[in-house]
């Protein structure tokens, strides 16, 4: 672990191009510095000399006093080179603020290695360059050209951005949200988001970590790293450049090349990161952790004074992974006897346009101690007898007697603004709107679902290594990268997934005899590495009764291909035994540039790409993990039997998952592989078998 403490505590800064004129960034750092009070020595540097906000001015780094913990740069590039070769050895860490870099193309890139060799030749840790700076509230230390010093608080902000910091700073003043630190990455030529998450680990005055980010360094390492950190405290992130047009703005934007939105998915399920999908998600997702509240359950209780935000609330709990509570027969007894007749006393509980801050009290006192209640998410909306400040007072005091979490939605503008701030500061997570507090009551249930799960195994699996490494190496000796159905299947049995008794024909006759030798029905499929959807030209045909059917399909089959796809390479015709029951479902392979291999898994079949029922893992997978996929598609109950159907064999899925994900690690140069179909028998006769396969490899390894 990188320690970084005398970047979060410097006891010496030194700024090189501070400025006395309003307006420069170099003006701004100094004047963050003195203005928020950092205990420590504060060294501006600009070749004029002189002084600024009362300090004295050093023409040159090398004339400050003995070594800095941190020096600070907002100088053009050639400038900072220039001052890493000759006084390297004034710094012990540096922030780079200056933009110039890998972002503007390759010169900046090549200025950036440069910067980098220096710096790691010397033992000089590095944030940026091209970025905001560094904010440490509890350490009075604001070394960035951000506006303002948020309270001191618990939630540090790691971006890529230095706009989205600034963006959260003013937002944190204004909703009187305390932060521990902001951490701005830039380009993160040496420090990166990995490092820092694993630094704030250890942070004491550090209980929740957000972040924004565009692109991950080195994907293992990450998910390595969060998977730990998670253990203890919540990680929740955004990440940028999840569509390709954003992904294109990442790459402009940070000279960071963003991976598959899907790899990152599934990463931060598996390493318990909470995903936040947009910045409004990030804040509210902030707000609810940093005050420490995570249900035991799922089951949650409405308190309203409103029927319609109360229907909001319940639709929105309805579609979340929550569950409206079903309150105990003698919770609803005492309702009874403190509210009014006309109250709603089921869940919603409506109290009524006039209900005032004891009519709340006492529902609150009552609903709190329901055995079938673990949260609670009271709303209210501005009426003419409301008491605003006064019942937000009242949930506070609740709130911090409850033995299950509360939270809050103050539903207005002007009219409530006095009561949520009252809330705030009470400790009290709340919300403009229902549906935001239903989210985040939602993501701290499922991080408190993942913190139960015990981490499993990677299960050893006995292959053929060398039958496969042979393939591999053979196909890739030809010059080829693509192995078709045939080759892809030998390599799928070696690693002992079942698959079908197959024979390639090469003519019309051979078709025939292959055909009566497996015996009928058979199954026919055109042998091509460049066909991959076979069904659409017509090279798949199936249920073949006879040695003439097979001499005419394999004629058709020969003719379709060389018609609708004539540059293709056809190797000839695959006679298949053929698997009559079963479900089909897909497993595959993507290898990520960030992640690695990802496994896929869905229903099969010729639909896949329509119905996109699919889910997504990173490589290697766990039984856990395998059953964790398998029960996440929407289609999942057709395979636990539905309409009086028998079970599919779901251990036969779950196992030929894991062997895949041995395969995909066993073997990093495969970039790409399907099965579809694997045909599912039904649980009483057990087993799965590979149809088709296709397996596309890197030349490269």
């Amino acid at each position: 672990m990188r320690k970084l403490q005398k970047f979060f505590e410097p006891r010496s800064i030194a700024v090189i191009g501070a400025s006395a004129k309003k307006g420069k960034v170099g003006h701004a750092i100094i004047s963050n510095l003195v203005r928020f009070k950092f205990p420590g020595k504060i060294y501006p540097v600009n070749p004029r000399g002189g002084k600024m906000e009362g300090l004295k001015v050093y023409k040159d780094l090398l004339d400050v006093p003995g070594k800095v913990d941190q020096a600070v740069f907002v100088v053009p590039p050639p400038v900072i080179l220039e001052t890493f070769r000759k006084a390297a050895g004034k710094m012990e860490t540096a922030i780079v603020i200056s933009a110039g870099f890998k972002e503007i193309g390759p010169e900046g890139a090549r200025l950036e290695r440069e910067l980098k060799e220096i710096a790691n030749n010397n033992g000089i840790t590095v944030m940026g360059p091209n970025c905001l700076g560094l904010v440490n509230t509890h350490a009075h230390l604001n070394a960035s050209f951000g506006a303002e010093m948020p309270a001191e608080g618990n939630i540090a902000f790691l971006s890529q951005s230095g706009a989205i910091i600034a963006a959260i700073l003013d937002w944190s003043m204004k909703e009187e949200i305390g932060f521990s630190k902001f951490l701005s990455l830039g380009n993160k030529m040496d420090l990166d988001e990995t490092d820092l998450i694993e630094a704030l680990a250890d942070d004491p005055r550090t209980a929740v970590i957000l972040g924004y980010i565009e692109g991950i360094s080195d994907g293992s390492k990450f998910m390595r790293v969060a998977e730990k950190v998670s253990r203890n405290k919540p990680i929740i992130i955004t990440k940028g450049g999840g569509t390709e047009a954003g992904a294109k703005a990442a790459s402009s934007h940070t000279g960071t090349l963003a991976g598959s939105d899907s790899a990152y998915q599934a990463a931060f399920e598996q390493c318990g990161v909470i995903r936040a999908v947009t910045l409004e998600e990030l804040f509210d997702f902030a707000v609810g952790f940093s005050y420490g509240m995570m249900p035991e359950g799922d089951r949650i209780v409405v308190v309203t004074n409103a029927g319609g935000p109360g229907i909001m609330a319940a639709d929105a709990i309805e579609r979340s992974k929550l569950k409206m509570a079903s309150l105990e027969s003698k919770t609803i007894e005492k309702l009874r006897n403190v509210l009014t007749p006309t109250a709603a006393l089921n869940n919603p509980v409506d109290v009524i346009g006039d209900a005032d801050a004891k009519r709340y009290r006492d529902s609150l006192e009552i609903l709190c101690r329901d055995r079938n209640v673990d949260s609670i998410l009271v709303l209210l909306t501005p009426q003419e007898m409301t008491e605003i400040e006064e019942t937000a007072r009242t949930i506070c005091d609740m709130a911090s007697k409850s033995p299950v979490p509360v939270f809050a939605s103050f539903m207005g503008g002007l009219k409530v603004d006095a009561g949520r701030k009252i809330l705030s500061r009470g400790g009290v997570p709340n919300y403009i709107l229902p549906e935001r507090a239903v989210s985040a009551v939602e993501a701290a249930v499922k991080y408190g679902e993942w913190l139960k799960k015990k981490k499993g195994t990677v299960p050893k699996i006995r292959a053929r290594r060398a039958e496969v490494d042979g393939i591999f190496q053979n196909t890739l000796d030809l010059g080829l990268t693509e192995l078709g159905d045939r080759i892809a299947q030998r390599v799928v049995a070696a690693y002992g997934i079942e698959t079908p008794v197959t024979e390639l024909a090469t003519s019309s006759s051979l078709a025939a005899r292959i055909a009566s030798k497996i015996g009928f029905p058979v199954a026919m499929k055109i042998n091509s590495p460049d066909i991959l959807h076979k069904s659409d030209i017509g090279g798949v045909k199936v249920n073949i009764q006879s040695a003439s059917e097979a001499r005419a399909a394999y004629n058709t089959m020969i003719d379709n291909a060389r018609r609708y796809m004539p540059q293709a390479r056809i190797e000839g015709v695959t006679v298949q035994q053929m698997i009559t029951e079963g479900k089909e479902v897909i497993l595959g392979v993507k290898k990520d540039s960030q992640f690695g291999p990802m496994i896929m898994f869905g229903l099969g079949g010729i639909y896949v790409e329509i119905m996109k029922d699919v889910s997504f893992r990173i490589a290697p997978l766990t039984e856990d993990d395998a059953t964790e996929m398998i029960r996440s598609i929407k289609a999942y109950p057709l395979l636990c039997g539905a309409r009086g159907e028998e079970p599919s064999d779901i251990d036969a899925i779950r196992d030929a998952l894991v062997r895949v994900s041995a395969l995909a690690m066993d073997f990093p140069q495969i970039i790409e592989m399907d099965i579809n179909p694997l045909k599912v028998m039904p649980k009483s006769t057990g087993g799965a078998v590979s149809i088709d396969s296709r397996i596309t490899l890197s030349p490269g390894e």
